[in-house]
């Protein structure tokens, strides 16, 4: 909404609604919501469609996606899982611009429509790309006159134009939709803060849907009756969610926006480059401080550096304002409390750092292991099952998982221990990459045996002779290691923190698995490059060693992380936290 429209007629809003007003939101013309009118369950469910339609998308793709490129378009086996990877993960990284974007200029409820509106008409191209014939190279195989021909660079750059006009959707609309969805609620009000908390609930269990839907239904669409259809449908389907969300546009509430988090993070960072030759005070009395007391946040002595973006230098660090006065320039000036946010986010980094490692196991588990399952016999009496369907028992260990830990685990803790609700965050994700290591030496030794029958069977065979639930073991053990590291992150990086920075520490959740991505396409190139490990063709490869690799590197990265997580259980006086990191489980959402 237009921040002056909503300054011009917040104060009649106020006058007019009593004690039914939200105090920090506004309807579509910009008056102060009104409860009775506004919100509530009604106006998150609207949003929920948009959701469900984005993952429905964005998996039923990158699922199957590795298939199509190395059965229609002919590409190696490795550059085929980079494709994907690199697809993911530029998915993820741009839930940066969207939160940037929806927070400085756009609002969440424009970005949302925006980018969604970007990946149907992303996914509507490339179901019409993957119909016309000129778009592919010619089929080959068993009958096919000649030698397979690669796809040429026009018909992948055109794959290439759809599939990141889809990421650049998905990550815009991404990062806004949960948010605009607990904007519904209002905090204040102990039977909505309470209904909050339910929301991430459904929202969670629509994202599990979504991905349900797409390595089932729609994988087996693409397979059994064309990509077209299936992504046809997709693009279709998004614009129904769309048509659904924009209806709910005069029951939502809209909420101010204080600026960008980058914004302000940069903003500490360029006055501390600044004042790097000025001597810091001895006292935290002598710094800049401009807010009340009660939203103040308490000076600390970690990161002494960035302190010095508090350190009044006089009028040097002031600017002309609207109305003709003095006041302090942002960039040459920042408040303790401002230099505090930001030593919050840089106290996640450590543990930020050592989670990259686990999406780039997650990475194999939607490239390798589904080509790995093209190989081997998919019957299941009369029935064949669609190679990426193998994926649902990575959903499924998901959402058993949580069950099994939400109704089982949480209610024994509660019985046995006093005072503790079940896993700590940083337990969580610990527990997600000691699971991680298991599926992949699971991922190795199964794969050692399926090079072991391609070894001795036949050349031109369709399938080997064994079984794909040989793959069960490994989807099992990552799904559940995904369980709790997903839901360890999210609440580390919600709960550490500032508490007027939630798109942002979503944003910094949500880099971690664009980077895991991305580093699984380094990590091929660079072992294909130095090694035979990985081949033009899945069965003349030691993918099991690339298996064994992975597996090294978790170890490592399992024992940088265990010393990362001792640093941030630090007493709050070693680390001088400030009280304000301790919220409740509704204020984290």
């Amino acid at each position: 909404m237009d921040g002056k429209k909503v300054q011009e007629r917040g104060a009649w809003g106020a006058a007019a609604g009593g004690g039914n007003l939200v105090q920090d939101a506004v309807d579509y013309r910009g008056c102060r919501a009104d409860k009775s009118s506004t919100g509530g369950w009604v106006a998150a469910a609207l949003a929920l469609g948009i959701e469900l339609c984005e993952r429905l998308s964005t998996m039923g793709i990158a699922v199957n996606l590795v298939t199509y490129l190395t059965g229609t378009m002919h590409l190696p086996s490795a550059a085929a899982a980079n494709v994907v990877t690199d697809f993911m993960g530029t998915s993820f990284l741009l839930c940066l611009l969207g939160g940037f974007l929806a927070d400085s200029f756009l609002g969440r409820y424009l970005t949302i429509a925006i980018f969604a509106l970007v990946q149907a008409i992303g996914t509507g191209l490339l179901a019409v790309s993957t119909e016309v014939r000129q778009l592919r190279p010619p089929p080959c195989g068993p009958g096919a006159a000649g030698p397979c021909e690669q796809a040429t660079g026009l018909q992948m750059g055109v794959l290439y134009v759809c599939l990141y006009l889809i990421a650049l959707g998905t990550g815009g609309l991404k990062s806004s939709v949960s948010g605009f969805g607990t904007d519904q609620f209002d905090e204040r009000d102990a039977r909505e803060r309470a209904a909050m908390g339910l929301f991430f609930n459904r929202f969670f269990f629509f994202i599990s849907l979504g991905t349900l839907l797409a390595v089932t239904v729609l994988v087996y669409v693409q397979d059994h009756i064309g990509r077209s259809w299936a992504y046809g449908i997709c693009a279709g389907a998004m614009l129904v969610a769309i048509g659904v969300f924009l209806s709910g546009t005069r029951r939502y509430r809209y909420k101010r926006s204080s600026g960008s988090p980058i914004v302000h993070i940069l903003q500490v960072l360029v006055a501390a480059a600044r004042k790097r030759k000025i001597k810091q005070p001895l006292t935290a009395s002598a710094l800049y401080e401009d807010r009340p007391d009660h939203a103040r946040i308490p000076h600390t002595a970690q990161f002494p550096c960035l302190d010095r973006a508090a350190v009044m230098a006089g009028d040097d660090d002031n600017e002309v304002g609207s109305d003709g006065r003095p006041m302090p320039n942002p960039w040459k000036l920042c408040s303790v409390s401002r230099v505090e946010e930001v030593k919050m986010v840089a106290r996640l980094m450590p543990v930020w750092a050592t989670t990259i490692l686990f999406w780039t196991i997650y990475a194999q588990m939607i490239t390798f292991s589904v080509e790995q399952a093209t190989t081997m016999d998919r019957r299941m009496g009369g029935f064949e099952i669609p190679a990426a369907s193998l994926t649902v028992f990575f959903v499924g260990a998901i959402m058993l998982t949580l069950a099994v830990y939400d109704r089982v685990f949480v209610p024994l803790c509660r019985s046995l221990m006093t005072n503790r609700q079940g896993l700590t965050n940083l337990e969580k994700i610990g527990i997600g990459l000691v699971l991680s290591i298991v599926g992949m030496v699971a991922a190795a030794i199964c794969e050692k045996k399926r090079l072991g029958v391609a070894a001795t069977s036949a050349a031109g065979h369709e399938s080997l002779p064994i079984s794909v639930f040989m793959l069960t073991p490994q989807f099992l053990l990552v799904g559940a290691g995904e369980a709790f590291i997903y839901t360890g992150q999210l609440d580390f990086f919600i709960t550490r923190s500032p508490k007027g920075m939630k798109t942002m520490s979503t944003g910094l959740f949500l880099t971690t698995l664009s980077l895991g991505f991305f580093l699984s396409s380094a990590l091929v190139s660079l072992v294909k490059g130095c090694t035979r490990w990985l081949g033009d063709t899945i069965n003349h490869t030691r993918l099991d060693y690339f298996y064994w690799l992975l597996a090294v590197l978790s170890v490592v990265n399992l024992g940088a992380y265990l010393v990362c997580a001792m640093w941030a259980t630090l007493p709050a006086s070693s680390q001088a936290e400030q009280p304000q990191i301790a919220m409740t489980a509704d204020e984290k959402c």
